[in-house]
């Protein structure tokens, strides 16, 4: 039996999806751009899995972009944002537990003349909003963040957030990595006062290379791509019309029974956290409590074993895990969310981390514990000799 509980590194798309999809590819595989039926037909889609999105976030349709996934969509808000603002300011704030597509892209607007702020963390994952509002400035116009973080499961308040970020300056734009938050969690990009929204499909049972990026309407942003005009010039290049059913085919599923699928995670990380705590020894639970965190994300450090070396030991009994973002090396980096939350960099190395989904079952994470318990005291035994 196969026992996949890597799902924060992504997703097995469900059979659905996987049949929608195929059947645009095989029928309806027209340009959206082609003015003969065809191409109508194909653009019939984009519109149905806009209005898919648009009712879920409660935005406008023509405030949704597909892109190529996540890391496109956050390429594209912070440095198309940075450019279309850069004579109002040079100013950008972020987080030290950021991905690497948010935290990779600011570091390089940091090398080419912006002035960056990384807000700290607590041992939760968690910023202090009040060095969020002293970061805040007159040149600042920029505030990005994930609302999930991938490694650790923390829950940032993101509301809370883009009530400060507006009340000091309005003009500030914020920008929200929802990736791992989207399918999970109700998201209100409106209320919550957010300019910018994130989402990749395959963290949610939707094949890899589809994303959206909401965009409200209301602020300015310079394509990074140029070509052909298509979404209204923000995004050029041909639509992926089959990933875009997908994902919106998936989305739609997701929030169909979003309450429903976020108990039963919660359950199903509540079942595993527990056992392990109770019977195996040095177990210890990274970031916020069960229920504080996301339902899907249960970061462990496990003392004196390797997490990369767990993992494989999982590996051989067809059980697969992580050591953190699929997205980083095998070697956690010294300015990774772990040792932001105060790991030390070996206990980063301790660490491994569960991703469910709703196709997971208890009988597995039984299959899972039963496992750990016998191959944590052996590779215990082998460090110690």
């Amino acid at each position: 039996m196969e026992i996949y509980l890597d799902n924060g590194a992504t997703t097995k798309p469900f059979e659905e999806v996987i049949e929608k999809m195929c059947q645009v590819l095989k029928e309806d595989y027209g340009n959206p751009s082609s003015l003969h039926k065809k191409g109508i037909d194909a653009e019939k889609h984009i519109t149905e899995s806009k209005n898919i999105f648009s009712k879920i976030l409660k935005v406008d349709k023509k405030e949704i972009y597909f892109t190529s996934g996540g890391t496109e969509s956050n390429n594209i808000a912070i440095l198309g944002i940075c450019d279309a603002y850069k004579r109002s300011g040079k100013h950008i704030i972020t987080t030290s537990i950021e991905h690497s597509s948010v935290k990779n892209t600011i570091n390089y607007l940091g090398d080419n003349e912006y002035e960056i702020t990384i807000l700290p963390v607590n041992e939760k994952g968690l910023i202090d909003v009040q060095d969020l509002r002293d970061s805040i400035r007159e040149d600042t116009i920029l505030v990005s963040m994930m609302h999930v973080n991938n490694e650790i499961g923390t829950i940032a308040p993101i509301e809370e957030i883009g009530n400060i970020i507006k009340e000091i300056n309005s003009n500030t734009i914020f920008h929200v990595d929802a990736i791992q938050s989207f399918g999970k969690l109700n998201i209100y990009p409106s209320k919550w006062k957010v300019d910018l929204l994130s989402i990749s499909g395959h963290k949610f049972h939707a094949p890899k290379g589809i994303g959206v990026l909401y965009i409200n309407n209301k602020i300015k942003i310079n394509p990074i791509i140029f070509g052909g005009h298509q979404q209204n010039g923000i995004r050029s290049g041909t639509e992926n019309v089959p990933g875009i059913v997908a994902i919106g085919y998936a989305a739609k599923k997701m929030y169909d029974k979003l309450e429903d699928n976020r108990e039963y995670l919660y359950m199903l990380k509540d079942y595993i956290a527990k056992r392990l705590l109770s019977e195996v020894d040095g177990i210890t639970i990274n970031g916020m409590d069960i229920q504080e965190g996301a339902p899907h994300i249960l970061s462990i450090k496990v003392d004196d074993v390797r997490g990369e070396v767990l993992l494989h030991s999982l590996e051989d009994k067809n059980i697969y895990v992580s050591t953190g973002s699929a997205c980083s090396s095998n070697k956690p980096s010294k300015a990774g969310p772990l040792q932001a939350i105060g790991l030390t960099n070996d206990e980063a190395l301790s660490t491994i981390r569960f991703g469910f989904s709703v196709e997971n079952t208890t009988k597995q994470l039984d299959i899972c514990i039963e496992e750990l318990t016998s191959i944590i005291p052996k590779l215990r035994k082998f460090v110690r000799m």
